[in-house]
């Protein structure tokens, strides 16, 4: 079985891709691509593909531009790229999503996404529902409305003093710093994250995460929350595209869990039909690295194998 190690695939944005691949043990029933989340990386998720592919999951997670080992001559470290940057994080993804199928030919796929990966997830349903048997989002905030506005605005005042492929620290102060301040008796800046100590350390021990996104980042992030709450183009998805959301009410990110309950109204609202909501009141922002994580997996993976029993014909 594949040890999930780092290989390179020159994606057609011109990116060179950090992926990792773990194969499915014994007969293979589908292929899961995960999508990892802001300031850290794929091989974070290395614990959650074992346990995937001992359901008979071959699974895939490339590190995301500005992220990683990823390289590409448009994309300093921190940015997605200096121009349409969020354009080409989805063509990345789309080539991931051609690459595990040319692959590992003849099955289903699910794009799985947490945090900021479950933006690029719903973005890429938007855009190749046909071609998917389902989607994950985990721990996203696709509920930011008008604060999106409000954020573009902060990074337009922080260019006064800041260039674009600087760290934004107005931002990163709102956010990662804002949430870790809203855990009370805190043991660090970064428990937010996470109820277990462990998790929460070797995230801050790794080099490759918990660093200040760059304003052009930041921006490009927020044009993809922007598509991903993009009423009309939910509008013209399949509306039996199984879904599969899960949130925790201790994550400061997701305003509690409410910001995922928002988006599973708005598909119940839409009329999709194969809608699936997993929340844990106690759990904070990432579900894979914390109390009960192993529950989690065995949920996702039990959604996962009845949605390819049940069937759906992707392109």
């Amino acid at each position: 079985m594949s040890q999930f190690q780092t290989e390179f695939v020159e994606s057609a944005t011109g990116a060179r891709l950090a992926l990792r691949v773990m194969e499915a043990q014994g007969t293979a029933v589908g292929i899961i691509i995960i999508h990892h989340g802001l300031a850290e990386h794929g091989g974070r998720y290395e614990r959650f593909a074992r346990y995937l592919a001992t359901r008979g999951f071959h699974v895939s997670a490339h590190d995301h531009r500005g992220h990683g080992k990823t390289t590409a001559p448009d994309a300093p470290p921190r940015v997605y790229a200096l121009k349409d940057g969020w354009t080409k994080v989805m063509g990345d993804a789309r080539f991931v999503r051609e690459h595990m199928q040319t692959r590992f030919p003849g099955l289903p796929v699910i794009v799985f996404g947490h945090s900021m990966g479950g933006v690029i997830a719903m973005n890429q349903a938007m855009d190749e529902h046909d071609h998917l048997a389902g989607v994950a989002v985990w721990n996203a905030n696709l509920a930011l409305g008008s604060l999106a506005g409000l954020m573009r605005a902060v990074l337009w005042l922080e260019g006064f003093v800041r260039k674009q492929t600087g760290p934004s620290l107005w931002l990163d102060n709102l956010t990662f710093k804002t949430w870790g301040r809203q855990i009370k008796k805190a043991r660090t800046d970064c428990d937010w994250l996470s109820r277990i100590p462990e998790e929460v350390d070797a995230y801050i021990a790794d080099p490759l995460c918990g660093w200040p996104a760059s304003r052009l980042l930041w921006r490009d992030f927020v044009t993809g929350a922007e598509r991903g709450e993009d009423g009309a183009r939910l509008e013209n998805m399949a509306r039996d595209l199984p879904f599969h959301l899960a949130g925790g009410g201790a994550d400061p990110a997701t305003y509690k869990g409410k910001a995922v309950k928002t988006l599973a109204g708005r598909l119940y609202n839409n009329r999709f039909t194969r809608v699936t909501m997993r929340h844990d009141p106690k759990a904070r922002h990432e579900t894979l690295n914390d109390i009960g994580y192993e529950q989690a997996m065995s949920d996702f993976a039990d959604w996962a194998t009845r949605i390819i029993a049940e069937g759906r014909e992707p392109a």
